[in-house]
C-alpha cells in the first residue's frame, strides 16, 4: 500500500493509524460493526492522512453482466454525492468480501472478483480519484489487488489477524466498540417466517386488507385506520414491556413472535402503508419506548410473507430509525438496507440509510417529530397536518416474479418520483436490491 497515505481510523474520540493490507482488512468490521458477508465496501479518505469519512456497502452481484454498472453507481454514490455535501474524498479504499462456495477454493474467489475490483478502481479513477488500497477478504485470509510485492502480498494471501488482537482490536475495545457477529446473522433477525406460520399469517392478512383496504379509500375511513393502528401498536409495546427480552437474541425474538397474533400483525402492518400513520410511529424513538418499539418493528417485519413482502419496508424503516436514533448505527444500516431491498424507491428508508452514512446527527429529525407530536396533541380537532400520507393497497396488479405488486394510489406510502433512473447502492448476492444510497444532493432528513 502507498505508505504515503496510510488511512487513519477513529474510534469515538481516539485516532488509529492504519498501515499496509494486513491491518486495513483487520479494521474493517470495527469501521462497520459487523463482519460483511457477501459485500463490496468503499471506504472514503480524506486529507493527506486519510481519514476515514463515508462508506457504502453492496451485495455483490452474481452475475458479472451487472458489474460495470453497479461499479459506476458506487463510485458516483460515494464520490459525487460526499462533493456535492462539500465532503469529496481525496481517496478510497476497496474492500470485496465473499466466503468460498463450495468446492472452492478462497483464491478462487479473488480471482473470480478481481475483473469487479477493476471495474470498481476504474469508476473512482474516470472521477479522478484513485482507489490506494482493493482488498479482497475470502476464508480467513486477505489479498490485495494493488500490491505486485510478493514478499507481502504472496500469491496465496495472508491469513487474517487473530480477532482481538490486532492495533484497532485494542482500540476498539478502549472506546467501548463491539463487533456483533455477521451481517447474515444481524439480517436474519428480520426474515419472514417460514412453514405454517407463514401461510398462517399471510391468510391473516389477505383476510383483513380486505376489510381495511375498503376503509383507507375514503377519508374519515382513513383516519379512524390510523388511530386503530397507533393504538393497537401502543398496546403490543406495552405487551412487550411486560416480557423483557432475554440476552439470547434469536430466543428473545421467537418469544416476541408469540406474543402477536397474526390478525394483530397483519392490521398495524397494512396500517403503516399510510405515510402519516408511519411518521406517527416513528415517534417512539427515545427513551423506554424506544427499545419496545425496535421489538415491535422487528416482529412487524417477520410477519411480512409472500406477496406482502414489500409491505417490510414501513417496519423495517422504523427499526433502521430507532436503531440510528438511540445510536446504533450498525443495526441502522442493516435494517434501512434490508428495508431498500423490499421496495428500493421507498425515500424514507433511502434518506435515513444516507443521513446515516454521512454521519449526520440524528437529532434534527428527533426535533421534527417532537414539534409534530407536540402540535398534534395541542389540536384537539381539525384537518391533519402536511401533505395527504398515500395508502399501499395489496394486490391485484401482476407485479414481478416471486409476489404481486401491490396498487398504489398516485401519491404512495413514502415515495417520490426518482430525479434520475439509479439503482439504489445495495443488491443481494443474487441480483436482488440489498441497500440503497441515493446519489442525489442531500436533503434534510426529516423531510419525507
Amino acid at each position: 500500500m502507498n505508505k504515503h497515505h496510510e488511512p487513519t481510523g477513529h474510534t469515538e474520540d481516539h485516532q488509529v493509524t492504519l498501515r499496509g493490507p494486513a491491518e486495513l482488512a483487520d479494521a474493517l468490521p470495527y469501521m462497520l460493526g459487523y463482519h460483511p458477508t457477501d459485500s463490496v465496501v468503499m471506504v472514503a479518505l480524506h486529507g493527506s492522512r486519510g481519514r476515514f469519512g463515508g462508506r457504502v456497502r453492496l451485495g455483490i452481484p452474481h452475475s458479472p453482466n451487472e458489474w460495470p454498472p453497479v461499479a459506476r453507481q458506487l463510485a458516483q454514490c460515494l464520490i459525487e454525492g460526499g462533493g456535492r455535501r462539500g465532503k469529496r474524498p481525496d481517496g478510497i479504499v476497496l474492500f470485496l468480501c465473499q466466503d468460498p462456495a463450495d468446492g472452492e477454493s478462497p483464491r478462487r474467489v479473488m480471482e473470480r472478483l478481481r475483473p469487479f475490483a477493476q471495474r470498481l478502481r476504474a469508476a473512482c479513477g474516470a472521477l479522478d480519484v484513485p482507489v490506494y488500497e482493493a482488498l479482497c477478504i475470502s476464508g480467513g485470509r486477505f489479498w490485495s489487488y494493488c500490491c505486485p510485492d510478493e514478499r507481502c502480498c504472496p500469491a496465496e494471501g495472508n491469513a487474517l489477524a487473530v480477532s482481538g488482537t490486532s492495533v484497532m482490536a485494542a482500540a476498539a475495545a478502549y472506546a467501548g466498540v463491539q463487533v456483533r457477529g455477521s451481517l447474515r446473522d444481524m439480517e436474519a433477525r428480520f426474515e419472514p417466517l417460514t412453514s405454517q406460520a407463514a401461510g398462517d399469517q399471510r391468510k391473516a392478512l389477505d383476510r383483513v386488507a380486505a376489510a381495511v383496504v375498503p376503509r383507507i379509500l375514503d377519508r374519515e375511513g382513513r383516519r379512524r385506520v390510523a388511530e386503530e393502528t397507533i393504538a393497537l401498536a401502543h398496546a403490543l409495546m406495552a405487551r412487550f414491556a411486560g416480557a423483557p427480552s432475554g440476552p439470547d437474541r434469536l430466543a428473545a425474538d421467537r418469544a416476541d413472535d408469540l406474543l402477536i397474533t397474526h390478525d394483530e400483525a397483519a392490521a398495524v402492518i397494512l396500517g403503516l402503508q399510510d405515510r402519516q400513520t408511519r411518521d406517527r410511529g416513528a415517534e417512539w424513538m427515545e427513551g423506554p419506548e424506544a427499545e419496545t418499539a425496535l421489538r415491535l418493528w422487528r416482529a412487524l417485519s417477520r410477519r411480512c410473507v409472500g406477496p406482502y413482502a414489500e409491505h417490510a419496508a414501513a417496519p423495517l424503516t422504523l427499526a433502521g430509525w430507532v436503531s440510528w436514533s438511540v445510536g446504533d448505527e450498525p443495526a441502522a444500516r442493516v435494517a434501512l438496507g434490508l428495508a431498500l431491498s423490499r421496495d428500493p424507491e421507498y425515500v424514507f428508508a433511502r434518506l435515513l440509510h444516507q443521513a446515516c452514512n454521512d454521519g449526520l446527527d440524528p437529532e434534527l429529525l428527533r426535533d421534527s417529530l417532537r414539534a409534530e407530536r407536540e402540535g398534534r396533541r395541542t389540536q384537539e380537532a381539525g384537518p391533519g397536518r402536511g401533505e395527504q400520507g398515500g395508502v399501499r393497497v395489496p394486490g391485484a396488479t401482476a407485479g414481478r416474479r416471486g409476489g404481486t405488486r401491490a396498487r398504489r394510489r398516485p401519491a404512495a406510502a413514502g415515495r417520490a418520483p426518482r430525479p434520475a433512473r439509479t439503482r439504489p447502492a445495495g443488491t443481494r448476492g443474487n441480483g436482488r436490491r440489498r441497500g440503497a444510497r441515493s446519489g442525489q444532493e442531500e436533503r434534510r432528513s426529516g423531510r419525507r
